[in-house]
């Protein structure tokens, strides 16, 4: 009696969880079929804007309007003149292209010029090495500076072998695994360096591929360790110093720059909108860096991505339609110093964090797309799913994890619902801050499918009836 009586509570407790999940299973149900329902009803839209992007009489233009001005401006490092015609150049391309509020949200960024600079290996033979100086490095003495190598593969080795680097340049020669395991080399190579007495540091650059061009990018210092110059050299020079002095051979090498870091410069995020019709002060935000390293054009690092995002606004004007939200884009500045710039625009913007629906940043080339990658619960993902299969007609319908972009993280961090481009990145770090980022990289046709995806996802989830769940 006793077990049957426990066997009788255990079963009425089993069946009214089993109950309570069927209702919660069967209310999730319910909820994504009304979600499929309503995201269904933009078939005819998606395809409009596709068409127009992809085969109508806005194809190519994405592409036409990045050569005319990279071919114009050429690139923009931070705090350059060259930034700022590019700002007052986009400015101009906005208002002339009829968009809406296009105005200029002042920031201060760092301004970090190169100069002149050279490095020649003088031992065992006289070769002109192909370098450029790292962002926020210092410069070396004028008559630069003369040194010994030492080629390191890792910081472990370097700590192993402290005693040794002291007074020499070292060399580091580490492998690459990707960019966000190797770059830690570029960003902290010259403080740990440093920090073992070194003079200076040359890293090999953070690149997959290389034609004996070097890649350049910012660094970062320490507080309470001496700053020493450094700067990137090309994977094939790093080798052959490792190979050389594996063998027990003395590398010297004189190194020459005169790299200068300014005071931090006056620049602009530039804005452009289409107004929601119904809920203006609710926000999708599109969005690409204007700023570029001061090599090569910066087309594809990060013109692209800021190309497809006013191709966006472009294509919901041409078209007529009006979503319920405002779609704002946004061309940060200061990116590549850390996403200064947008990081300036979130503390000035935060408080209406709770109009804000989705944030969305191409910066990882727009070559062939492949997706998108969200950040989001997973109610909000379930309805991103949806809004994916509307771009069925070019096949191009995945939704990846973990949105990425420095400079939407500000808000995907303080819990907005986030998401980025995912193309066939693989020759990516081929051009990525090198001399090589030229419209030669881009291709017309893969931009007409980047800009279709991008606008269908921006408008579709800016006209849905709800805002996506946080």
């Amino acid at each position: 009696m006793k077990l049957f009586a426990t066997v009788s509570v255990v079963t009425i407790y089993i069946l009214h969880i089993c109950s309570g999940t069927d209702r919660h299973d069967g209310g999730k149900a319910k909820r994504l079929e009304s979600i499929r329902q309503e995201v269904a009803n933009y078939k005819d839209v998606a395809k409009s804007i596709i068409n127009l992007a992809v085969y109508g009489n806005a194809q190519n233009r994405s592409y036409e309007r990045l050569a005319q001005f990279v071919d114009t401006i050429g690139n923009r490092v931070s705090g350059s003149e060259n930034l700022k015609k590019a700002i007052k150049y986009m400015y101009s391309a906005l208002q002339e292209d009829k968009l809406q509020n296009v105005s200029l949200e002042p920031v201060k960024i760092p301004h970090w010029e190169r100069g002149e600079e050279s490095a020649v290996m003088m031992q065992p033979r006289k070769k002109k090495l192909a370098i450029l100086g790292l962002g926020g490095s210092v410069g070396t003495p004028p008559e630069g500076v003369l040194a010994e190598v030492i080629v390191v593969t890792s910081f472990n080795e370097l700590q192993k072998r402290a005693q040794e680097a002291k007074g020499k340049i070292v060399v580091y020669n580490q492998p690459y695994v990707s960019y966000g395991v190797t770059v830690e080399y570029r960003e902290r190579g010259a403080a740990e360096a440093s920090r073992v007495g070194a003079v200076a540091s040359l890293i090999r650059s953070v690149a997959s591929f290389s034609i004996n061009s070097p890649h350049t990018g910012w660094q970062d210092y320490e507080d309470g360790v001496p700053k020493i110059p450094t700067a990137c050299i090309t994977i094939e020079d790093a080798e052959l110093m490792a190979r050389l002095t594996s063998r027990g051979v003395k590398v010297v090498v004189q190194l020459k720059m005169g790299a200068v870091q300014h005071p931090d410069a006056d620049s602009f995020n530039t804005v452009a909108e289409i107004v929601g019709s119904k809920y203006p002060e609710q926000v999708v935000i599109v969005s690409g860096h204007l700023d570029s390293w001061d090599v090569g054009q910066g087309a594809m690092d990060d013109g692209g991505g800021a190309f497809i995002s006013w191709e966006a606004l472009s294509l919901i004007r041409d078209l007529g339609l009006r979503p319920k939200r405002t779609v704002r884009l946004v061309l940060w500045t200061g990116e590549e110093q850390g996403g200064v710039g947008a990081n300036q625009y979130y503390e000035r913007h935060k408080k209406d964090i709770g109009n804000m629906d989705l944030v969305m940043e191409s910066d990882i080339g727009t070559f062939r797309p492949l997706g998108i990658r969200f950040s989001g619960k997973s109610d909000a993902r379930d309805i991103m799913l949806e809004v994916m299969q509307l771009l069925a007609p070019i096949n191009v319908t995945k939704l990846y994890d973990e949105a990425d972009g420095t400079d939407i993280s500000f808000w995907m961090q303080a819990g907005v619902p986030g998401a980025s481009l995912m193309d066939d990145a693989s020759r990516y770090f081929w051009f990525h801050h090198s001399e090589g980022d030229t419209m030669t990289v881009q291709d017309p046709a893969w931009m007409n499918l980047c800009a279709a995806i991008w606008t269908v996802v921006a408008y579709v989830v800016a006209d849905l009836e709800e805002m996506l769940p946080r």
